[in-house]
């Protein structure tokens, strides 16, 4: 087991959670005096994050909330915070990296060195060689999409490959669990709109993590994902929550809302497991 899994794991046990919290900042969305502080991301980041760090198996911060308000810097603030504050939750940051060669390698990097991630999410359709540079990091945590949880996600992952019926997020699964998890640090993103085929996968790819997106404001059903997805230990999922926990409120007791979103999908995820910790 890679040095994330291992982390993941205890981070399952301690906290009693499958729930992974994104941090997708949404200035406008922002309450007042929040907003108006010069590092409005970083400060709401921590409100939550001190206020949720016990419900929480994983924090994924989504790499474009950041670079599109020029607030990288925040991003590498959040991190280091969470690292530093509460060192036993790892972070996953949502990048969705995807290139040849150099250039895979600089964003290995960039997502290793700069920011100091535990684990990112990376694009297979350019092939295995063009993860390689993640994977060979063993202690990191290298999540592949597979089946994602946007309705156009049928436009190619669905396509028919082969005469046996196969399609091609199956082979993303297959060839994740037979050939790109050598070092036992890859993961897969499945989608909780599509229980299905999360199903599917989590037969082709045993044990193996999933994280999941999808619940929420995206509309995926709890019961169903949890029952399609958990291996036999009543894990391997990282149910991913991220606008109806941090905006359950506008206000000025938007932690405290967050915290109660949090509770109660942490609860209901529980709810559904085949052997919850207790």
């Amino acid at each position: 087991m890679s040095a994330f899994l291992d982390r993941l794991a205890r981070s399952w046990a301690r906290n009693d959670s499958l729930l992974c919290i994104g941090l997708d900042p949404e200035l406008e969305r922002f309450p007042a005096h929040i907003a108006a502080h010069a590092s409005p991301i970083f400060h709401f980041n921590k409100a939550i994050i001190d206020a949720t760090a016990d419900l929480a198996c994983a924090y994924k911060p989504q790499f474009a909330h950041y670079a599109a308000y020029e607030a990288e810097d925040q991003l590498q603030r959040t991190i280091e915070y969470i690292h530093s504050s509460y060192p036993d939750v790892p972070v996953i940051l949502d990048a969705k990296r995807g290139d040849v060669g150099n250039t895979a390698e600089r964003y290995a990097i960039e997502a290793f060195e700069r920011y100091e991630a535990d684990a990112v999410t990376v694009n297979p359709y350019l092939g295995g060689d063009s993860l390689e540079p993640f994977f060979k990091r063993a202690d990191r945590g290298v999540i592949v999409l597979c089946r994602t949880s946007n309705p156009g996600a049928r436009d190619l992952q669905d396509l028919s490959v082969d005469a046996a019926g196969r399609r091609l997020f199956h082979v993303v699964a297959e060839r994740a669990a037979r050939e790109w998890n050598g070092r036992g640090n890859c993961l897969l993103v499945v989608g909780a709109t599509y229980p299905r085929e999360l199903a599917e996968v989590r037969a082709l790819v045993g044990e193996m993590p999933l994280l999941v997106p999808g619940v929420g404001a995206q509309g995926g059903d709890v019961a169903a994902a949890v029952r399609n997805g958990q291996t036999t230990a009543g894990t391997g999922l990282i149910i991913s929550s991220s606008r109806g926990i941090l905006y359950a409120s506008s206000g000025d007791d938007f932690a405290a809302a967050a915290r109660a979103a949090a509770a109660e999908l942490r609860a209901q995820i529980n709810l559904h497991r085949m052997h919850p910790v207790r």
